[in-house]
């Protein structure tokens, strides 16, 4: 085997698509065919399940993974320690990211970190809170941004961001009257409620947060769990139910007046949103200028 075999390899299992991966690298869809047919022929094990739809890691392949990244990611630091006369090149920063952090707080993150060092890339995967810690662990991404911490062994968590969930209802004449006594907020255990996907970070905040001021997330009848908040407020909205999501995510609807938004009782501050890394590998210089990056924007001290 080689690390061009390995360099597609990696790129076919981290976009899930051959034709990605020929594009990521310049080369021909049969060329990377061709890479991965050679690697499965000398190692004698299938490395990808394929079918119509997409394409996933074996368990072979998952196992080969972790050791192709780490390859692949020597071989950058190699290139960025004797990289000489190369000003124009640019490396990729990969990141995996709750949809809190990805929507509300990365694009400003993201503009401060291109007007500092504009000829960096940055790849950006939106997935739930369980799916970005697990490509933390497993070394598909450089750094990652979550709204609630699991305790993976690896990970190290770095707070930055106070996030606070709210309940929020259509903006009828039924749901002002309660909003004049936004402290009670008992009257949701006879509400439809919408409920972000499992996995989500929000909703295992939700339901710490509810539990906290008394109510049991699962007594309440939950009709409807969606994963894409636009579509949660839009269904809101239509009076198909109210949700509990982050003031970011509803702020802009509730100051036109689409959405009323009530606190939840007994949630101090908030839940932290955070950046994590694997402690266990070395960040490239790239992903550490994007970390200092971030804890400058948020004044997180070293």
């Amino acid at each position: 085997m080689n690390l061009k075999q390995l360099e597609a390899f990696v790129q076919v299992a981290e976009g899930g698509s051959f034709s990605k991966a020929a594009k990521q690298l310049f080369l021909t869809q049969p060329t990377i065919s061709a890479h991965i047919s050679s690697l499965e022929k000398e190692l004698n094990a299938r490395l990808f399940v394929r079918n119509t739809k997409e394409v996933k890691l074996s368990d072979d392949g998952k196992e080969l993974y972790r050791y192709a990244r780490q390859m692949i990611d020597l071989q950058k630091k190699i290139e960025e320690r004797f990289e000489t006369g190369k000003s124009e090149s640019k490396h990729l920063i990969t990141i995996a990211a709750s949809t809190i952090p990805a929507q509300y707080l990365l694009p400003e993150i993201l503009m401060k970190f291109n007007e500092r060092y504009p000829k960096e890339q940055v790849k950006l995967l939106e997935t739930d809170s369980s799916q970005v810690v697990t490509k933390i662990i497993d070394h598909m991404v450089d750094v990652g941004f979550t709204g609630t911490v699991l305790e993976k062994k690896h990970c190290k968590y770095i707070p930055f961001y106070k996030d606070e969930l709210v309940v929020i209802t259509p903006n009828t004449e039924k749901y002002q009257v309660l909003h004049q006594n936004i402290e009670d907020i008992s009257w949701i255990s006879g509400e439809c409620l919408i409920m972000r996907e499992e996995g989500s970070g929000t909703r295992k905040e939700a339901g710490k947060q509810l539990r906290n001021a008394g109510i049991n997330l699962d007594k309440l009848k939950i009709i409807a769990s969606i994963e894409n908040q636009e579509t949660i407020k839009k269904s809101v909205k239509q009076g198909m139910g109210i949700s509990i999501i982050s003031r970011l995510a509803a702020e802009e609807e509730a100051k036109s007046g689409d959405l009323l938004i009530f606190p939840i009782p007994k949630a101090d501050q908030g839940r932290d949103i955070n950046l994590v890394y694997n402690k266990n590998y070395q960040m490239s210089k790239s992903a550490e200028r994007f970390v200092k990056v971030v804890k400058e924007v948020y004044g997180i001290e070293e």
